[in-house]
């Protein structure tokens, strides 16, 4: 058995608002559903996102999602001409990666990064999550 992907989900206020935005940053809707909408899928290369509609939207306290790219300047000047405020680029030492956060309409943080040091495995050293 493996494990193909994951999906984070993530509770939003309004499906279609959601939708809009996470499309002027690329991601295509895999379609709506639900009436009124309820729940959208989006994707963007190989990483999807579910958008489920909640009275209850939980913003955490960090990032909701962390997405891994090749080209973390280019990405964010791309982000920078559709209004979506990205935040500056951060290089810090201690995880190894320069990246940057956008928030979406629900306050949701959603960081896209660019390792320094690309190992088998996003976010993880060769010797881990294997287990």
């Amino acid at each position: 058995m493996q494990t193909l992907r994951a999906m984070p989900v993530l509770d939003v206020s309004d499906v279609a608002a959601s939708v809009a935005f996470y499309d002027r940053l690329g991601f295509a809707s895999h379609g709506i559903w639900g009436e009124p909408g309820s729940f959208a899928i989006v994707q963007r290369g190989d990483v999807t996102l579910g958008l489920s509609l909640s009275d209850h939207v939980h913003r955490n306290h960090g990032w909701a999602a962390y997405v891994y790219v090749s080209d973390v300047e280019a990405l964010h000047a791309e982000f920078e001409t559709t209004g979506a405020a990205p935040s500056a680029i951060r290089h810090p030492e201690h995880y190894g990666c320069d990246d940057f956060d956008i928030a979406d309409p629900d306050g949701h943080r959603i960081a896209f990064g660019q390792s320094r040091n690309p190992v088998p495995g996003p976010g993880l050293d060769h010797d881990r999550g294997k287990g």
